[in-house]
C-alpha cells in the first residue's frame, strides 16, 4: 500500500509515466491480457466506443448455447478450416488486428451473418448484421444491386482509350472487374456466424464468391460466437436501427 501511494504521488509531482511500471506490476493489475502486450482495444458500435477486453475472472466457464458440444450432424457438422481455396481462415488476433486497421479506417467489413434474432442476442462489437440469406441469392438477383454498394462495390464501365493505354504499359491498376461489378474498391470482409459448426457464413461467403466478389478481400472467422465467448470476450447487444 506504502509503495503505490508513493508511486501515485511520483506520477502525480514528477509526471512519471505509467509505461513505467514493471511487466509483473502490469500483470498484476491486469492479469487476462487481449494478446500478448495488449490489454484492450476499442470499437465503434452504434455510435459509442466499445472496450474489446477478456473476462479478467480467473473462474470464469462458459456456459449456455455456445458450451454445447453434442449437436446433431447434419445439420451441426464440424466445418472445414477453410471455406474455398482461395479464402483466408482467421482466428481471434487476425480478427483483433483487422479491427485496429481495417474496421478502424472504413476499409473493411466485420459481418455478423446470422439472422437478426441471433444477432440482437449479441454479437462482436463493431460488427453489422448482413444475414446469410440476402448473400445467398442468384448472380443475377436484383437484390445485389442494393446490396454490393454497401460493400464499395461499383457497377463495372469499361476502361477509356487513356487508362487502356496506361494499364498496358503498367501505369494504371488493371479493374478488378467480374461481371456487372468492378470490386477493385470493394472492402475487405470478415464474416462469422456461432462457430465451427455453423453453416451460415460459409454459405454467405459462397455467395460473394458466385457474384464475383474477390477471394482475396473475403476473411472466415471460423470460430464464431462460440470460440469468442470461450475466450471470454466481449460482446454487445447491438441497438435498434
Amino acid at each position: 500500500m506504502i509503495r503505490l501511494i508513493v508511486l501515485v504521488f511520483s506520477v502525480i509531482l514528477f509526471g512519471w509515466p505509467l509505461a513505467g511500471l514493471s511487466a509483473g506490476q502490469a500483470q498484476d493489475e491486469y492479469p487476462v491480457l487481449l494478446m500478448e502486450g495488449k490489454k484492450f482495444l476499442h470499437v465503434m458500435q452504434d455510435g459509442r466506443s466499445i472496450r474489446v477486453e477478456r473476462v479478467q475472472d480467473p473462474d470464469y466457464q462458459l456456459r449456455g448455447y455456445y458450451a454445447k458440444t453434442a449437436r446433431k450432424c447434419p445439420p451441426f457438422c464440424i466445418h472445414p478450416m477453410r471455406v474455398a481455396p482461395d479464402v483466408e481462415t482467421v482466428g481471434e488476433v487476425e480478427l483483433f488486428e483487422f479491427m485496429e486497421t481495417e474496421l478502424r479506417d472504413g476499409t473493411g467489413l466485420l459481418i455478423d451473418a446470422r439472422t437478426p434474432e441471433w444477432y440482437k442476442k449479441g454479437t462482436i462489437p463493431g460488427s453489422v448484421n448482413q444475414p446469410f440469406t440476402g448473400l445467398i441469392r442468384a448472380p443475377e438477383d436484383v437484390t445485389w444491386d442494393e446490396l454490393l454498394p454497401q460493400f464499395d462495390v461499383k457497377p463495372a464501365e469499361e476502361p477509356g482509350l487513356v487508362e487502356q493505354a496506361m494499364q498496358s504499359v503498367g501505369l494504371a491498376e488493371e479493374r478488378l472487374q467480374s461481371g456487372k461489378w468492378d470490386f477493385s474498391d470493394a472492402r475487405k470482409l470478415i464474416l462469422f456466424c456461432n462457430g465451427p459448426a455453423c453453416d451460415q457464413s460459409p454459405r454467405a461467403i459462397k455467395g460473394l464468391l458466385a457474384v464475383g466478389y474477390p477471394p482475396a478481400k473475403l476473411f472466415y472467422y471460423r470460430g464464431g460466437m462460440q470460440m469468442w465467448e470461450l475466450w471470454g470476450l466481449t460482446t454487445v447487444i447491438p441497438g435498434p436501427k
